[in-house]
């Protein structure tokens, strides 16, 4: 799933990652937040899908790089090497079948294995229009969020319900974690720029941040 604004001018690019079990809805959160669209025949991603988007953070413009990982226990091997380098990830369950929230730990404990230590997580309850159908209450993705250090919200892909708050939330989290990395990185060696095109601040794990010439121009 690849998105048309790559070439947009940007100040910080950041890597995040989708991850939770098969069929919660990822990938139609990650369609709802890129391009604002929902498809009710969504097929299970095969391996990793991405897409960027472009947002504004204080006067600064971030360009989001979002993992879209498969939730088949086949692809485990494949997906949990994305984790590498990500700065923030959304744990996704559907609070309409009690399983995805029970491996909730499973995957943030593969998270925490192979990700970053200071990576900004959010505990996302997909689906929450179903009302009728729900087997997950609020109160247990907040319970759950408080005990392991997470953010936490409900969301809808359908009805479009929190989609662009959450993702604006970890996006906000991580800026502010990397802009401060940003201003330390200032005070090393940078690269030259000699033909005047854009500098872009490229934040990976627990690097300092590096400098990327040309992906973005003015």
């Amino acid at each position: 799933m690849a998105n048309a604004s790559v070439d947009e001018d940007c100040d910080y690019l950041f890597k995040t990652v989708l991850i939770g079990d098969s069929a919660v809805g990822k990938s139609n959160l990650l369609s709802r937040f890129a391009k604002d669209e929902f498809y009710l025949d969504s097929k299970p991603t095969i391996g990793v899908e991405f897409a960027y988007r472009n947002t504004k953070v204080g006067d600064k413009t971030v360009k989001a790089q979002i993992w879209d990982t498969a939730g088949q226990e086949r692809f485990r091997a494949i997906t949990s090497s994305y984790y590498r380098g990500a700065l923030g990830a959304m744990l996704v369950y559907d609070i309409t079948r009690q399983g995805t929230f029970d491996n909730i730990k499973k995957w943030l404990h593969e998270l925490r294995e192979f990700g970053d230590r200071d990576m900004v997580i959010v505990l996302v309850g997909n689906k929450s229009d179903l009302v009728d159908l729900r087997e997950v209450d609020v109160e247990d993705g907040q319970k759950l969020a408080q005990l392991e250090n997470l953010y936490f919200m409900e969301t809808s892909a359908k009805d479009n319900l929190n989609v662009e708050d959450v993702f604006l939330q970890m996006i906000t989290k991580i800026y502010s974690i990397a802009s401060q990395k940003s201003l330390d990185a200032k005070k090393n060696e940078s690269i030259p720029n000699l033909d005047g095109r854009k500098e872009i601040l490229v934040v990976v794990g627990e690097e300092a941040p590096s400098k990327q010439i040309g992906c973005c121009t003015n």
